[in-house]
């Protein structure tokens, strides 16, 4: 049976990968922008195709106290949320990933309060890079669909919850053409959740009791360890779907990088425009690529340096604001890059907070302005 391919918000399109994936609990609570998710997860469930026990609860903080248990019993489970959600769960994102729970969970990337917004702003899971969590960063609703269903597969690896995170509006609301894959590709890929280890009356497991100080230490470097493995297990189920529907995403991708000796390293809908950009500045007789990084936790540093060896610039757009920081994906490509020989000079420009427009004109500007400056420690605001 071949793909079915219509028209999908980057939202749908979230929630058409995990009535693929089979999930048997999903706790939810609205927020926009992600209502739309669970709107359609119910709706397929009234028409009995989404077999999972949908939960409503009374806010996202036991959206996360639901999906732990479940985890933990041996469910595979699904989740959504947005901005104020995900920070309201945030005590529950360090437990989930010590619990070694592997759940998913979609992140609409929206502006954090205060003051009130609803735009796009990536802010909001980049708070979370500390809690466990894997993070993938997507450009579209094709791109959300197959990375939901991929990172099933390389949670449940690495016992290790997983993010999804999308842009507000430009992804979770715009339709574009989406194929989806027949259940039984999905089915092949994606086999049943059976963890070794579950909490079940029969076992007399359990989960939760105090610990020694070695003992905590002794499960974190577990977890550390986990989390290296995740960059080829990524590469790898990326690397399987691209075989099963031709679509391959990779961690890291360079575009146009061939002697470039600018790069546009950025994350999430705005890699499309820069895409953009750089074809008009390629046109132009400029030697200019795009690095667009799709997993940010764990940082993939080695597939990074070789992505940018021999450049001699790289200029970071971020469209999120860390205070007295600057840009978060600038920092954390200058301390994957620290130590390297020749290492290039990286320009951190804070684009797009708070969802303002950033056009292809706009960053071929900012290329053209920022290319050649003195390298500077902090990011400076996009003028």
């Amino acid at each position: 049976m071949s793909e079915q391919r219509v028209l999908l918000t980057g939202n749908h399109a979230a929630a058409w990968a995990a009535r693929l994936a089979r999930p048997q609990v999903a706790p939810v609570y609205p927020i926009t922008p992600q209502t739309p998710v669970l709107e359609l997860l119910t709706e397929f469930q009234s028409q009995g195709e989404f077999d999972a026990e949908i939960i409503t609860v009374e806010s996202e903080h036991s959206v996360m106290s639901a999906c732990i248990p479940a985890s933990l019993a041996g469910a595979r489970v699904f989740t959504a949320t947005a901005s104020q959600g995900l920070l309201l769960m945030h005590e529950l994102l360090h437990y989930a990933a010590g619990a070694r729970a592997p759940i998913v969970m979609l992140n609409v990337n929206r502006t954090v309060a205060s003051p009130w917004a609803f735009w796009p702003d990536q802010t909001d899971s980049l708070a979370q890079r500390d809690t466990g969590w894997i993070q993938f960063y997507v450009e579209s609703a094709q791109e959300a669909l197959d990375t939901v269903l991929q990172a099933y597969r390389v949670a449940e690896g690495v016992m290790l919850p997983a993010l999804v995170n999308l842009d507000a509006f430009y992804v979770s609301h715009a339709l574009e053409p989406v194929a989806i894959p027949p259940q039984d590709l999905v089915d092949e890929y994606l086999p049943p959740f059976d963890p070794a280890q579950r909490l079940d009356p029969q076992r007399g497991a359990s989960w939760g009791n105090v610990v020694t100080q070695e003992m905590f230490c002794r499960h974190r470097r577990a977890a550390e360890d986990a989390m290296a493995q995740v960059p080829a297990l990524a590469a790898e189920a990326d690397r399987l779907w691209g075989e099963r529907t031709g679509r391959a995403w990779g961690i890291v991708e360079r575009y146009r990088c061939e002697g470039a000796s600018t790069v546009i390293a950025t994350m999430g809908s705005m890699s499309g425009t820069a895409r953009e950009a750089v074809d008009v500045l390629r046109a132009a007789g400029e030697l200019v690529g795009l690095l667009k990084l799709r997993l940010f936790r764990p940082l993939p540093v080695a597939a990074l340096r070789a992505a940018l060896a021999g450049v001699r610039e790289v200029i970071v757009l971020d469209r999120n604001h860390s205070p007295g920081l600057g840009g978060v994906l600038h920092q954390e490509l200058r301390a994957a890059l620290y130590g390297v020989e020749a290492p290039p000079r990286v320009h951190g420009l804070l684009a797009g907070v708070g969802g303002v427009n950033v056009s292809v004109e706009r960053i071929v500007a900012l290329v053209r302005e920022t290319r050649g400056a003195p390298e500077c420690s902090a990011s400076q605001w996009m003028r």
